[in-house]
């Protein structure tokens, strides 16, 4: 069923978007992806995508904080493909501090990046779902969308902003062949994860180790990382036809963490 279909991807150059990329593209999906990094490295990703499942896998550098290039993104996919069937919403960024220190600046980017920027995605891509009666709009929140921690005031914001925004937009295409879900994922061992330690133990008082131990995997019953490998296959469920009556939903992929 997803042999064939077209996809695009956000923040998928490294983590959890590379992880549900290479799933897709294993499935016979192909790819825009999407995202920051070195661009050698980006082409090989390309590349070795490409090669290793015989997908078409392409590349767009827009940045998620300019709804033009956002929307040039979704025009260009459409040329290259044809159609854009799959669309997840990935890219992020974090910041931690206390709420009354938050640089303004770095909330204006979370909401940006991690908010508006699947908002401007969708609305680009939607009305060629609508016209061909069938599409996948996949947006990664966050247990962070269902539930709150102190010092990620922004990134609480925008992931329970995305739990809202999936919701409405489930509602408005439920009767044309459109799901739209939210995976919400515990923690997951990627560079934003890695990069917030350091950020933690300063704004805690504690180390680097004490962070992993007592506050990241604190919050995980299984005492286990998701991995990118299992976002990326729970992806590909929700768009295939066994999972076509899942919409408007935030599912959790938290080892128990929202259970509490």
């Amino acid at each position: 069923m997803l042999q064939g279909k077209n996809a695009i991807i956000t923040g998928s150059t490294s983590g959890i978007g590379l992880g549900i990329a290479t799933a897709f593209a294993k499935s016979g999906i192909n790819v825009m992806l999407n995202g920051l990094g070195d661009p050698v490295e980006i082409e090989s990703i390309r590349q070795k995508l490409a090669k290793q499942y015989g997908v078409e896998v392409i590349y767009s550098s827009a940045d998620m904080t300019q709804p033009a290039q956002i929307r040039s993104m979704v025009e260009s996919a459409i040329q290259h493909f044809g159609t854009v069937d799959i669309l997840v919403n990935n890219a992020g960024i974090q910041h931690v501090a206390p709420v009354d220190e938050f640089p303004a600046e770095k909330w204006d980017a979370i909401i940006a990046i991690n908010l508006s920027s699947a908002f401007h995605a969708i609305q680009s891509a939607l009305p060629g779902m609508k016209q061909q009666g069938w599409g996948r709009i996949i947006n990664i929140a966050s247990a962070h969308g269902l539930v709150a921690s102190p010092y990620k005031s922004a990134y609480v914001a925008a992931k329970h902003g995305i739990v809202g925004l999936t919701k409405s937009v489930a509602l408005e295409t439920a009767e044309q062949g459109i799901s739209v879900n939210a995976i919400c994922p515990g923690y997951v061992m990627t560079p934003l994860v890695a990069n917030q330690i350091p950020d933690t133990a300063k704004a805690r008082g504690i180390t680097e180790a004490e962070v992993r131990r007592d506050v990241i995997l604190a919050a995980q019953p299984n005492k286990t990382f998701v991995t990118t490998e299992q976002l990326g296959e729970f992806a590909v469920f929700l768009c295939g036809e066994a999972g076509a009556a899942i919409t408007g939903s935030a599912l959790p992929m938290d080892g128990g963490w929202t259970a509490q």
